[in-house]
C-alpha cells in the first residue's frame, strides 16, 4: 500500500469515527456498556422502593444518548419507551425552545416589552420577554408546592382560582422588584411567555406551533401539551413526551440548535439559553438559571452546583425528579423521568455515576 493511499484511508477512518449520527424515525443504537460502573448507576437509579410510603428514589425511565446514538435505556413499569411521561417543569425549557424557532423567524426581540404581545400586562409596562425568560419578571410570586399550598401562587394557578386563564392570573400579581433585577423562580412567568407566543406567531398558527416549529422537524410523534381553558399552552407544567422524544430536544441543544443540515434554532438563541442570568446570587437554587434552562455554572466565586459534572452541563428540570441533562463536551444527553416525593434524589449523584459509566474521553 502506498503512503498516500494509507494517509487517505486514515483520514477517511477519522472522519467516520467522528461522523455525526442523527435519529431517523428511530434512534440508532451504539455500543452497550456493562460492568461495575453501570451496576453502581442502576443501584442508585433503580433501588428497591416502598411504593406505599413513596419514600426513596423512583426512576421511571433512564436513557442515555452518546454521539447521537442510543446506548442505554431502562424503564420501570408502567412507563415504557412508548409512554409520553409528564415532564412537569421541563415544559418550561421546551417552551423556550419553541420560542427560539419564532426568534429565528424574526418575530420578536428579547428586549421587546411583554405588553406588546400580551396586553393584560398593562400593570407592568417595563417587563420584557428577556425578563420572563430569566424568571425575573419582578412579580410577587410564591413557587411553593405541596409543603405550603395555602400560600402557593403556583397551586392557585394550576388548580384553583387561576386555572381557567393562567397567564391572566399571573399578570394580575403586584410587583416586588423592578423587572430584570432579581431572580425568583416562577411558573407564572413561563405561562406569560406562552400567552405572549399566541400573538407573536398569531392565533391561527399558535395551536399547532409547537408541532410545526419544533416537534415535527425533530421527528417527535407522540407529544401531548395541555392548554388551559383560554387555549394557552401550560408552559409551566403540562407537556408530555417519551424519553426518546425528549432526548431529541437535548441533541438539538447539544449541537447548538442544528438538526442535520438545518439550523432550527439560531446559535445566539442557544447561547442566550446557556448564559447565566446576571442578577442571581450563588446558592440561590439547585442550579444557576439561564434562559428557562438550568446551568452548572459558578456564580460569584461559588463552586458549580454539580461538582462531578463539567461546567458546560446544562439541564431541563422538573418536579419530582424529571431531568434532561446535556453535556456537549462529552457528547452526552441523559433523560431521567421519576417520581421522587421525599427529596432524596440528587442531580450531581446521577450525573457522576452516569459519566463514570458512559462518558468517553474527548480527543482535542
Amino acid at each position: 500500500m502506498s503512503k498516500g493511499l494509507s494517509l487517505c484511508l486514515m483520514f477517511m477512518f477519522s472522519l467516520a469515527a467522528h461522523a455525526e449520527n442523527w435519529p431517523a424515525e428511530q434512534w440508532q443504537t451504539g455500543p452497550t456498556t456493562s460492568g461495575p460502573a453501570l451496576q453502581a448507576l442502576e443501584a442508585y437509579a433503580f433501588p428497591p422502593r416502598d411504593d406505599v410510603t413513596r419514600k426513596g428514589i423512583r426512576t421511571d425511565a433512564l436513557l442515555v444518548i452518546r454521539d447521537g446514538q442510543l446506548i442505554y435505556e431502562r424503564y420501570a413499569a408502567p412507563t415504557t419507551a412508548q409512554t409520553p411521561h409528564l415532564t412537569w417543569s421541563i415544559s418550561k425549557s421546551l417552551m423556550a425552545t419553541v420560542f427560539g424557532v419564532a426568534y429565528g423567524e424574526g418575530l420578536f426581540r428579547l428586549q421587546d416589552p411583554a405588553l406588546k404581545f400580551y396586553p393584560a400586562l398593562n400593570k407592568h409596562p417595563d417587563l420584557t420577554l428577556a425578563d420572563l425568560l430569566h424568571w425575573a419578571s419582578g412579580l410577587d410570586w410564591q413557587e411553593d408546592y405541596e409543603y405550603a399550598p395555602l400560600k402557593s401562587s403556583v397551586v392557585a394557578m394550576l388548580y384553583t382560582r387561576g386555572h381557567a386563564d393562567m397567564a391572566a392570573f399571573t399578570a394580575n400579581h403586584d410587583a416586588y422588584a423592578k423587572p430584570g433585577q432579581a431572580f425568583r423562580y416562577s411558573s407564572g412567568d413561563s405561562n406569560l411567555l406562552s400567552a405572549a407566543l399566541k400573538n407573536i406567531v398569531g392565533p391561527a398558527r399558535y395551536p399547532d406551533y409547537p408541532w410545526t416549529a419544533l416537534f415535527d422537524p425533530l421527528g417527535i410523534r407522540h407529544a401531548v401539551w395541555e392548554t388551559d381553558a383560554a387555549g394557552t399552552f401550560v408552559a409551566s407544567s403540562y407537556a408530555y413526551l417519551t424519553a426518546r422524544d425528549l432526548a431529541r430536544v437535548g441533541l438539538l441543544m447539544a449541537r447548538d440548535g442544528r438538526w442535520g443540515d438545518r439550523q432550527l434554532l439560531p446559535k445566539d438563541w442557544v447561547a442566550f439559553n446557556r448564559e447565566p442570568f446576571s442578577h442571581v446570587q450563588a446558592n440561590q437554587d439547585e442550579a444557576v438559571p439561564g434562559g428557562q434552562w438550568w446551568l452548572n455554572r459558578a456564580v460569584d466565586g461559588a463552586p458549580t452546583p454539580w461538582p462531578d459534572a463539567p461546567a458546560d452541563t446544562f439541564a431541563a428540570l422538573g418536579h419530582w425528579g424529571q431531568a434532561m441533562y446535556v453535556i456537549p463536551g462529552e457528547r452526552l444527553v441523559i433523560v431521567r423521568y421519576g417520581d421522587d416525593r421525599d427529596g432524596s434524589y440528587r442531580h450531581n449523584e446521577l450525573l457522576k455515576l452516569a459519566r463514570q459509566a458512559f462518558a468517553l474521553k474527548v480527543q482535542p
